[in-house]
């Protein structure tokens, strides 16, 4: 029930929030510097954990909705209080997330512990005075919004106009109001009148960072499309249709499954998307349409293991890939809790690990190698010894800083630069 299944940081990076299986989200907040502990700073600390979802059963259907927090977004902070979105498979709640640290005393009608007094008892009167408490952090949902999905959601995004949201299942794509929670608009339908006719599913989706009318899903075919909203209210006819030409001389029985798209982001500048299939993390262009500008290989030593990869299902394993703050680094999970970080400016790429046995606190990740048949050096892992069930799935960087925090199952790690 603790394997974290989601994780974001808010817009400032002082909080991050992880989701889980038990439908649990925990969010942590980065320490303030102090004087006398200067390293200190970028350490976080736990600052609030919720029940964000039940386990529940859908009667009609005969089928149980599984409580797992699939993803979490931020919104931008207003007031004092932080707001996200959660969603599981079928529900996406908007939770506040508040500090209290006072609270009321001498009330005329009820007494201290909050059982009413008989009026006719009452004969002077109290002015009410707020007394400091500890700090209590307090979550509450504030909306919910259900019913709208058939399928399960895959994605929920926040616009720009911050007024709106979308959600994205395998074949609808719904966009909503933060203060209407009993419609929704349904934007994109990719569901055929004829279910057997069904070729591909939406994998993800994303608004544009800065263009509230612009948003991009991706597809099972490993095709992304940009629609705009202006043009029709169902955006079924996409504005760019991105997709690479498949090299024949590479086709396999697994091609279309390792070309699914896992992920898909807008790089913070908005000119860019990268996306995420099975082996490789590819940048698009937003002005070219019929290939990518780059093309990065997170494992492709797996290429000759596909077979037993498809066998133990690993090869549907949904990775997911984030840019840094100034978009120059792309970071991506793979197998046994290692994660490739990509300099699109040098073209240096490295592999690090997450793992207990060489993450004690302030020590330096050593970067690691997988080596394919021949001679293995000493430090270098084989690749019949990766470990299959330990995999980074879910990482996130810091929007300002070089703090990335990577979920390796149930343990999240957060790691950063080195400082002098």
């Amino acid at each position: 029930a603790d394997i974290i299944s989601t994780v974001e940081f808010n817009h400032t990076g002082e909080l991050l929030a992880t989701g889980d299986k038990g439908g649990r989200v925990v969010i942590f907040q980065r320490e303030q510097e102090s004087k006398n502990q200067p390293h200190r700073r970028g350490e976080y600390n736990v600052y609030s954990t919720f029940q964000s979802h039940e386990p529940e059963f859908d009667y009609l259907k005969s089928l149980e909705i599984e409580e797992k927090i699939n993803k979490i977004r931020w919104l931008p902070q207003q007031n004092a209080a932080y707001f996200l979105l959660s969603t599981n498979d079928k529900t996406v709640k908007l939770w506040k997330v508040s500090e209290r640290d006072k609270r009321p005393e001498g009330y005329n009608l009820k007494d201290e512990e909050g059982r009413l007094r008989d009026p006719s008892m009452i004969t002077v009167l109290r002015v009410p005075v707020l007394r400091p408490m500890d700090l209590m952090v307090e979550a509450t949902p504030r909306r919910v919004f259900a019913n709208a999905h058939t399928y399960h959601i895959n994605s929920i995004s926040v616009n720009s106009d911050y007024e709106t949201y979308m959600s994205a299942d395998d074949l609808r794509i719904n966009l909503w109001n933060f203060e209407i929670t009993n419609q929704s608009f349904n934007i994109v339908d990719i569901k055929p009148a004829n279910m057997e006719e069904l070729t591909e599913v939406i994998t993800a989706a994303e608004f544009h960072p800065h263009h509230c009318n612009t948003f991009v899903y991706s597809s099972s075919k490993g095709t992304i499309r940009l629609c705009d909203m202006r043009t029709a209210a169902l955006c079924d006819r996409h504005a760019k249709f991105f997709e690479e030409p498949e090299d024949p001389s590479n086709r396999s029985f697994f091609s279309e499954i390792i070309s699914s798209i896992s992920d898909v982001k807008f790089s913070h500048s908005g000119r860019y998307i990268m996306t995420r299939d099975y082996l490789t993390v590819k940048v698009w262009d937003l002005n070219m349409e019929n290939r990518p500008i780059e093309t990065y290989q997170v494992h492709d030593y797996l290429r000759s293991k596909l077979c037993s990869l498809y066998e133990n299902d690993c090869i549907f394993d949904k990775f997911e890939c984030v840019w840094n703050g100034s978009d120059s680094v792309i970071m991506t999970g793979s197998y046994n809790n290692f994660f490739r970080m990509f300099d699109r400016n040098t073209k240096r790429d490295v592999t690090l690990e997450a793992s207990r046995e060489n993450s004690k606190p302030r020590a330096v990740l050593k970067p690691r190698k997988v080596c394919v048949g021949g001679k293995r050096r000493k430090d270098e892992i084989s690749v019949d010894s990766l470990d299959f069930s330990k995999k980074i799935l879910h990482t996130a960087w810091h929007p300002s800083e070089n703090i990335i925090a990577v979920a390796a199952t149930n343990n999240l790690y957060i790691f950063q630069d080195k400082v002098n």
